[in-house]
């Protein structure tokens, strides 16, 4: 997978770009993402049922992944079962 590349959730509607990947499979809703949305949807985890905000980049704790949500949906991001977080905007320096 490279920086790019437009991932679907296979449990919902969550699609994602991807700007920084590692070593990895990328989840939604507890169910690994492909670049081609299935015909059967998959099952919706309750674990991974946390939802997902557009516009919004979500990132490992290693930054070793950073995904942009590009469509919302209602399972949760993660990499090999762990939950990645939303990034936090950067403060603005203060102008005296």
């Amino acid at each position: 997978m490279k920086p790019g590349t437009r991932l679907k959730s296979a449990a919902c509607d969550t699609e994602v770009m991807v700007i920084r990947c590692g070593e990895g499979t990328i989840e939604c809703g507890g169910t690994p993402m492909g670049e081609a949305k299935p015909a059967d949807p998959a099952e919706l985890s309750a674990d991974h049922a946390n939802g997902t905000l557009m516009g919004k980049r979500y990132v490992d704790e290693g930054g070793k992944f950073e995904l942009l949500c590009v469509k919302p949906g209602k399972g949760s991001l993660s990499v090999d079962g762990t939950p990645l977080v939303t990034k936090d905007a950067k403060p603005l320096p203060a102008s005296d």
